[in-house]
């Protein structure tokens, strides 16, 4: 039995720092163990920080676009109803001009938008003509 003991006491001495050689391996002792955990954890830490840093960027790029978006669409639409106002006036004062008109007038000014239409389309086969043969 002595030969056991000393040969326990010489393992132990030969793994001092270490604990459970016998259950299976070598196993760092609880400070190593801590040490090693605290330092993945600081990685880990560091890397979750740049991680929410880079999102933090990432958010505030998407909403100064969306702000800009939001500027552009408020300008197209105030624009929008400026058009519609025009055109809304352009049209009250066609509907003047065709009522005060005779039926007369607005036949030739039929004819003329007709003409002017077909006039259009002949030069436009005339120019693709060219251009392809």
């Amino acid at each position: 039995m002595s030969n056991r003991r000393d040969y326990r006491a010489s393992k132990a001495a030969l793994f001092d720092g270490f604990d459970n050689i016998e259950e299976g391996g070598i196993r760092a002792s609880s400070s190593y163990s801590q040490n090693i955990d605290d330092h993945t954890n600081d990685k880990a830490i560091n890397n979750l920080e740049d991680r929410v840093s880079f999102l933090k960027k990432l958010t505030g790029d998407i909403h100064g676009e969306v702000e800009s978006h939001n500027r552009m669409l408020d300008r197209m639409g105030n624009e929008m109803d400026a058009s519609r106002g025009i055109m809304a006036g352009t049209m009250d004062r066609f509907k003047i001009v065709l009522e005060k008109k005779s039926s007369q007038r607005m036949c030739k000014l039929v004819a003329y938008f007709v003409v002017s239409f077909f006039l259009i389309y002949y030069f436009i086969r005339v120019f693709r003509f060219f251009m392809n043969g």
